[in-house]
């Protein structure tokens, strides 16, 4: 990033090139979650509670290394895994 970035237009052209980015890695995201969805035995396993603790934990602590606020990443990933499990619950119930 650069921080001399005073240019609001600049900053919003960043922006969107990084919405890109995620709106292509949420793209693969979902085809791996497709393929879970696939594989998994029965609904409690697309749930999987302990495994989203872990991941939580797991980008809390990679927020740390980035900079990036903790709470938001949790936030974010929060919100993300729950879009993400609906999805994955339609893949595994054959809707998708």
């Amino acid at each position: 990033m650069n921080d001399s970035a005073n240019d609001i237009e600049q900053v919003r052209a960043n922006i969107d090139g990084v919405n890109e980015q995620i709106v292509r890695l949420l793209a693969e995201r979902q085809q791996w979650v497709a393929a879970a969805g696939r594989l998994k035995r029965d609904e409690n396993a697309v749930h999987a509670p302990d495994r989203v603790e872990q991941e939580i934990r797991k980008v809390r602590r990679l927020a740390t290394d980035f900079a990036a606020s903790p709470d938001v990443v949790e936030a974010t990933f929060r919100a993300m895994i729950a879009a993400f499990t609906d999805f994955e619950m339609d893949v595994h119930r054959g809707a998708k």
